[in-house]
This record gives structure tokens, sequence and C-alpha cells, in this order.
């Protein structure tokens, strides 16, 4: 089976400088820890040190779980790290109605950024398969 790379390494590093609020690990599909880093600081700062040897197995082990297409995962996280609010990621998948409501609302209250933060791997890689398969 041919493996896509769906994730970059460069881009999970740039997230990583960040990776103390666990921005690599939502990006590389992994919420829970995610937002464990979230709350504690990256573990305290020492996960988050750890997580610089960490990155290229996270990155290959989301470029086998998710699917490769038109949506580009790289571009989808940039636009929800850096303007989750305003919706502009889920209009970038095509999701014109929710993009516009979270236009209206800040993100649902930024309730709707933080479920995205959790599903966003998941919804591109559902939006590709559609694309690919009708």
């Amino acid at each position: 089976m041919d493996r896509t790379d769906t994730h970059s390494k460069l881009f999970g590093y740039l997230l990583w400088i960040f990776g103390f609020l666990g921005s690599h690990r939502f990006y590389y599909g992994k919420p829970i820890t995610g937002t464990i880093w979230f709350f504690t600081l990256g573990l305290f700062f020492i996960g988050w040190i750890i997580d610089l040897f960490l990155i290229p197995a996270m990155d290959r082990e989301a470029d086998l779980r998710f699917r490769d297409g038109e949506v580009s995962y790289n571009i989808g996280w940039l636009l929800l790290t850096f303007t989750g609010v305003f919706g502009l990621h889920r209009m970038y998948q095509g999701k014109w109605i929710t993009g516009i409501i979270y236009l209206l609302t800040g993100g649902l209250f930024l309730l709707g950024v933080l479920y995205d933060f959790w599903t966003l791997n998941d919804q591109i890689s559902e939006r590709n398969k559609e694309r690919r398969f009708g």
C-alpha cells in the first residue's frame, strides 16, 4: 500500500514551537494528549521537549491514518490555528454554511473551534474521501 504524505514534518515542528499548548499533537491526530498538553503546559514542559524527538514517528502514523486528497491538512490546520473563530477552515473544506455560522458567532462561541481541534483531521479525511469517490 502506498503511503501518502498527508502531514508535514516541517509544519509539525513549527507547531511544536507552540507545542506546550498541544498544537502539534492535535495536528497529528492526538486530541487527548493535545488537551493534556494544553492544560499542563506540555506536561510541565518535559513532554514538550520529548516530543521534539517523537515528531517523525507521529508524522508517519498520521500519514498512514488519514486520507490524502484535494483538501490539504496543512492549510486546514493553518486556518484553524490562526483564524478558527472566523470559520475559514470550514469554508476551505466547502462547509460554507457552518463557516458563515462560525464567522457570525466567533466559532460558535469557541466551542466549535475546540470541537474542530479534536476532529479536523477526520473532517478533512472524510472530505477527501467524498471528493475522490463522489
